[in-house]
């Protein structure tokens, strides 16, 4: 009875490689990046999100040509030729990962082979392929799916015990280093001159600077 199998495609070409059997288990995994901020008068730094990583995912590959008596690596090459730049996109190709319901628009990040059955003659019949591939999305997707904006609000804030326009800052903003552009729009000379109780307006960014013309953000 026939197995069903991974299937990957190249999406340039249109070259379809099917791995000889099931996997036995694959991971995807997804991270974000974060910067801790320090800031005195607070228990704990701030943090602030950096970026998203890439999504992989991880699987093990079988193939098997010890029945028809050949070697291994005239299957397992097609693998290793999907890390290859290609001459006219000078990029490796974009590939299509579908194995029931996975499909993973990817490219192929790394490769470890390891062959466990061996002819007489030392070909190996049998290779065990652990292969990573990196989530891909071109620009235009990436941004779509950010939805990227600047802060668009113009809010009111009154001043708690702690607080430091950096820490506020960190609050509205979530980056603490931002906090000139609310000492700009509420004339504060001196940062550490606000008091409990004060009311002071968080301005949206960017802000330009009304004496300067400088636009920050």
């Amino acid at each position: 009875m026939a197995l069903d199998r991974v299937q990957i495609l190249n999406e340039e070409t249109k070259d379809v490689v099917f791995a000889m059997f099931n996997p036995e288990e694959y991971s995807l995994n997804k991270d974000n990046n974060y910067a801790s901020q320090a800031i005195p008068g607070l228990t704990s730094p701030l943090l602030q999100f950096v970026h998203g990583n890439l999504q992989t995912l991880d699987m093990e590959l079988f193939f098997d040509t010890f029945d028809a008596q050949a070697d291994v690596r005239g299957e397992t090459s097609q693998i290793f030729n999907l890390l290859a730049i290609d001459s006219d996109l000078h990029t490796p190709p974009v590939l299509r990962v579908t194995w029931g319901t996975l499909d993973f628009r990817c490219v192929l990040a790394k490769v470890s082979q390891k062959f466990i059955r061996f002819f007489n003659d030392g070909r190996p019949g049998r290779a065990r392929l652990t292969v990573t591939f990196n989530e891909y999305l071109d620009a235009a997707t990436q941004v779509a799916q950010a939805n990227l904006q600047s802060p668009d609000f113009s809010k009111s804030y009154t001043v708690k015990q702690g607080d430091t326009l950096s820490s506020i800052a960190g609050s509205y903003y979530e980056d603490a280093t931002k906090w000139r552009p609310i000492a700009l729009a509420n004339a504060i000379v001196n940062p550490r001159s606000i008091v409990p109780g004060e009311e002071i307006q968080i301005p949206p960014l960017p802000f330009t600077d009304p004496s300067t013309g400088v636009v920050l953000s």
